[in-house]
């Protein structure tokens, strides 16, 4: 196996390891502090949000494993855009990381709740602004960070020919609804439903590209140009 043959095959499995990563670790994670009763759920919980948080730092090595890779196989193209690339997924990466914040401080403010007597509004108070931070980064930064990097990608994998081209355009599509639906929730109040319809096209596509990298690699007549 060859050296572009290898980092497509690396890659490839690095993007399915963040995709189940994220949503397997958001959701655990989610599925715990969204109750109204927070302190009680974290408290009965506490290994499950562990886990969680151990799999969102999962996600934010593999953004940074698939931005440094890219960026060996893209500057052979455009060496511009390979930059851009490995910013963004690095800015990406660090969002990424600051979002397990929230949970960490939460599981140590659930255990001074038990404790707090008097104190448990003011616990409550900073679990609520804790809460609120997260979904600011993780609802709204993130997945814009995330677009703009994919948007690169997809731009640059489609001049190089590097994948067929339906996968690019496919992404570039996903992409853009992705970005839709951060700009209506500007506005709007978009449920989990709407948000995961959104976002499903690119969920498909990246698990369909990571795929295809495993088995297929890159196109070789591309991936040659830069070997």
């Amino acid at each position: 196996m060859n050296s572009n043959r290898k980092t497509a095959a690396t890659v490839g499995a690095l993007f399915l390891t963040a995709m189940v990563a994220s949503l397997l670790g958001g959701g655990l994670v989610e599925s715990v502090i969204s109750v109204p009763d927070y302190f009680t759920a974290i408290s009965e919980n506490e290994t499950l949000v562990v886990v969680g948080i151990l799999l969102e730092l999962v996600n934010a090595i593999a953004v940074i494993g698939i931005g440094v890779l890219m960026f060996t196989v893209l500057k052979q193209h455009n060496e511009t855009m390979a930059t851009g690339y490995l910013s963004l997924r690095i800015v990406e990466a660090v969002f990424c990381s600051l979002i397990v914040i929230s949970p960490l401080s939460l599981i140590r403010l659930s255990q001074e709740y038990a404790t707090a007597g008097a104190d448990s509004a003011l616990l409550q108070t900073a679990a609520t602004f804790s809460i609120a931070e997260r979904a600011s980064v993780s609802g709204l930064l993130v997945p814009v960070f995330f677009s703009l990097g994919a948007l690169l990608l997809y731009s640059s994998l489609y001049q190089s020919k590097l994948l067929p081209r339906f996968i690019s355009v496919w992404g570039l599509i996903a992409v853009a609804l992705v970005l839709i639906m951060n700009l209506l929730s500007l506005k709007l109040e978009i449920g989990l439903g709407v948000s995961l319809i959104f976002a499903f096209p690119i969920i498909l596509n990246e698990i369909f590209m990571g795929i295809w990298l495993i088995a297929k690699g890159f196109n070789p007549s591309a991936a040659n140009v830069a070997a």
